[in-house]
Formats: C-alpha cells, structure tokens, sequence
C-alpha cells in the first residue's frame, strides 16, 4: 500500500502543466492512431512525469511550497523506489508504441536523473538546467510525441513543421520556466541550488519570461499562419490574452511587494496558461480529426 505522501509526492496533478506540448504535438501530427495516443497520454502522464516528479522530490527534500505541493511531507525511501518502479512501467508501455519510443523514454528518464541526484545535480548550474529542462519538456518531448502517434522514426525524413513545432515547444517553456522557480529562491539557494530565476531576481525572472513567451508567441503566430492560416493564428493569439492579462496584474503588485512572487500566484498563472493552452491545442486535435 502507497503511503499519502509517496502520492502527493508523485504529483500527478502537476502533468496537466505539461499536457499542452503533448496536445501540441498531437494537433500536428498527420494521421496518427489513437490508441497510440491514449496509450502516450498515460505513459507520460500518469508514469514517466510522477516518477520524474518523485525522483527529484526524493533527493530534493524540500520543506518549502514547491511545484503542485503548497505543503510537501517529508519523503520516505518509498517515494524513490516507486519513482523508479514508473520509470520502469513507462519503457515497458512504451515498447508497445515502440522500441525508439522507449529508448526516447529511457533517456528523458536518465535526464531527469542527472538534474536531481547529488553526484550531477543539473539542477545547481543556472543556465545549464533552464536549457536541459526547457529542451527535454519541450523539443524532446515534442518528438516523442510526434514519432510515437505517427508510427515513424527519427531516422526517415521528417516534415519541417515538427522541427520547427518541436523548437518552438521548447521556446515557450525557456521562458516559462524560470517562473516556476520565482518563489523558491530561498529553498534552492539552501541547497546551493542557484537557479536562473534566483540569478534573476524577482523582476528580472518577470522581465526574462516576459522577453522570451514573447518570442514564443509571435513564432506560434507565424508558426499557424504559414502552415494553418489567418484564422487559427489570430485564435492563438486570442486564447493567451487571459495569461497576458494576468501576468500584467501580477507583474504590477510583485512590483510594488516582492512578497507577492509566492507560490499561489505563481501556480494561478501555471494553471491559467496551461488551460488556455490546452484549451486550443484540444481545438486543433479536433479540428483535425473533422
């Protein structure tokens, strides 16, 4: 039986944060099967995320809010013995996609490894663990994605719209990322963990993922104009005006009390932006499909 703080530990919840690279790259793909789908959907969500969310909860041993978790329990060694035990069931599920799907799988696991554990600990290194974390969710992922629900390989000729897809995967989550890290500064810096954000500082991190989801947007623009048209590149647009409205509000009041970078508001605009985002790459997947 799984104790409760192995499960909050997992936070699976938390995989809805990174639901929108999986849609992403769904919505591009030119036919794929949708039990491949469904079947990517649950590794990735519900076994490779929570064992990497576990693995690093494990080594981390956070007392303060972080990712998902307003409180953490302390871990018990069954949080990395379950993390390990879903890293496991995630290669074997995914050889029924395929045997590069697992392989993919395996090294996005190692990945997660060596930016956790004390003996590499990427996490320490700013610059080195916002461009590890920013490619291996985004652009990695993204061809995860994209080669397991097309039933191809990396290795034939690939369209030019998944490599740009998977570039632009990755763009969004450069700047989103240190966001994440915006109220945990004291906690890593305990750690010697002095992430991008904590380098940045409060306005900075605002003023770097303001700079760089800005890139992000204006390249998904020209990204669904030349491949999709007028119409779903202004729907883009559209659909993050709620993200851009509150990010504003929130830039304005951590502004006037830096007390106010905490992580309620933080997880509002994660929750906020990953709903808007879901909410149209869904549109795009049904869009294909009539």
């Amino acid at each position: 039986m799984i104790v409760r703080s192995t499960w909050l530990h997992l936070r699976i919840p938390f995989s809805f944060f990174l639901l929108p690279i999986y849609l992403f790259a769904l919505s591009v793909a030119e036919d794929f099967s949708t039990i491949d789908a469904l079947l990517i959907f649950f590794i990735l969500h519900f076994s490779l995320y929570p064992a990497s969310n576990g693995y690093n909860s494990f080594f981390d041993k956070d007392e303060g809010s972080i990712g998902g978790l307003e409180h953490p329990p302390p871990v018990q060694l069954e949080l990395y013995r379950v993390s390990l035990l879903l890293d496991v069931v995630a290669i074997i599920l995914g050889l029924i996609v395929s045997v590069e799907f697992a392989i993919m799988l395996f090294i996005y696991g190692m990945v997660s490894k060596a930016y956790s554990h004390p003996s590499i600990r990427l996490k320490k290194y700013a610059i080195g663990s916002w461009l590890v974390a920013g490619f291996f969710q985004g652009f990695f992922t993204f061809l995860m994605v994209y080669v397991g629900v097309n039933e191809t390989s990396l290795l034939f000729s690939q369209p030019p719209e998944m490599w740009l897809g998977a570039t632009l995967a990755s763009l969004m989550l450069w700047g989103s990322y240190p966001m994440t890290q915006i109220y945990q500064h004291d906690e890593d810096a305990k750690r010697g963990d002095f992430t991008l954000s904590y380098r940045l500082g409060v306005l900075g991190t605002f003023h770097f993922t303001a700079i760089f989801f800005g890139l992000a947007t204006l390249g998904f623009w020209l990204y669904y104009r030349i491949y999709f048209g007028e119409l779903l590149a202004g729907l883009y647009l559209t659909s993050l005006l709620p993200v851009l409205g509150y990010f504003s509000y929130w830039y304005i009041r951590a502004r006037e009390d830096r007390s106010r970078a905490d992580f309620r508001h933080t997880m509002r605009l994660n929750f906020l932006s990953s709903l808007c985002l879901n909410l149209f790459f869904g549109l795009m997947v049904i869009w294909d499909w009539i």
